[in-house]
């Protein structure tokens, strides 16, 4: 089982520590999972220096939201022997990403203004997920939190992106979230989960942040998390509530226990954590009204 780590590309937001990541693969090939976002490329590049990293044979990008791959051209410059395996729906997004900024800057805010924006990629850089040949990777279509999500098994290793949600660990405790903003299809998310957990069980990455030793156990507990929010969602939404969003988040809060660790967070992280569980019953608010 090869050996993979963890960099850490925290954007300067208050609360954001310990918040993203990109998994660095060493060997031949040598691979980087995500980049993070555009303001933290520079530590990225000065981590990978500073671990004698010379050579990036392939950046696998699981999504192109402005946190996982805005560094994407700051690191080409500076890694230009590496080619990067992104959905193929992703192309015309990452080689022109005036929308995607323009999209980000309106769902995120000051949240966007902190991960900065991404800069245009050359075309010759980027290999269509479908045009991929690469013996141990097996590259698997995702959607679910995006449209153009991808997770990757690389040598006994799953890289699920936010496909299985966000896992954060400590020595007293883990906490397990759904990254499920709008737009959000619950039964095409569920078969997303459903591929993951029918592969081989392995050690599972995160993008946000961590890793666990077992996939097959987080996806099990991910799946029924997704349909207890749902639940939950649906029944406070039966009801005349004009904080529908605020409501679900408490509630969520008080009796889901895989985030029953968010009691131990600093302020500045569980408001952060609040502003993406909000985001996330955004998602399936919009599934249950549509």
């Amino acid at each position: 089982m090869q050996r993979v780590t963890l960099i850490e590309t925290n954007p300067p937001l208050p609360g954001f520590t310990h918040f993203i990541g990109a998994w660095l693969c060493c060997g031949r090939p040598t691979i980087l999972v995500d980049v993070g976002p555009a303001n933290t490329a520079a530590s990225l590049i000065q981590d990978l220096s500073t671990m004698d990293v010379q050579h990036i044979d392939y950046v696998l990008l699981t999504h192109i939201h402005i946190d996982h791959a805005g560094a994407l051209a700051r690191f080409l410059e500076h890694y230009p022997m590496a080619r990067v395996i992104c959905h193929e729906k992703a192309v015309n997004h990452l080689t022109d990403p005036s929308k995607l900024w323009k999209g980000s800057r309106q769902t995120l805010g000051k949240i966007a203004d902190g991960y900065g924006p991404p800069q245009p990629v050359s075309h010759t850089r980027l290999i269509p997920h479908t045009q991929v040949t690469i013996p141990d990777l097996a590259v698997i279509d995702t959607p679910g939190h995006s449209s153009h999500h991808l997770s990757f098994s690389w040598r006994e290793n799953l890289f699920a992106g936010e496909a299985a949600g966000n896992y954060y660990s400590w020595e007293n405790g883990e906490y397990l979230r759904p990254a499920t903003p709008p737009r959000f299809f619950l039964e095409l998310f569920l078969s997303s989960v459903d591929r993951l957990t029918a592969l081989v069980d392995q050690p599972i990455h995160y993008a946000h942040f961590g890793k666990a030793p077992s996939s097959r156990d987080m996806l099990t507990r991910f799946r029924k998390q997704v349909l207890r929010w749902y639940e939950l969602v649906q029944d406070t939404c039966g009801h005349q509530d004009k904080d529908q969003i605020s409501t679900c988040v408490d509630r969520l809060l008080q009796t889901d226990p895989e985030l029953a660790a968010f009691n131990n967070m600093e302020t500045d992280v569980q408001n952060r954590e609040r502003y993406f569980i909000g985001n996330s019953v955004k998602g399936f608010i919009d599934f249950l009204r549509r």
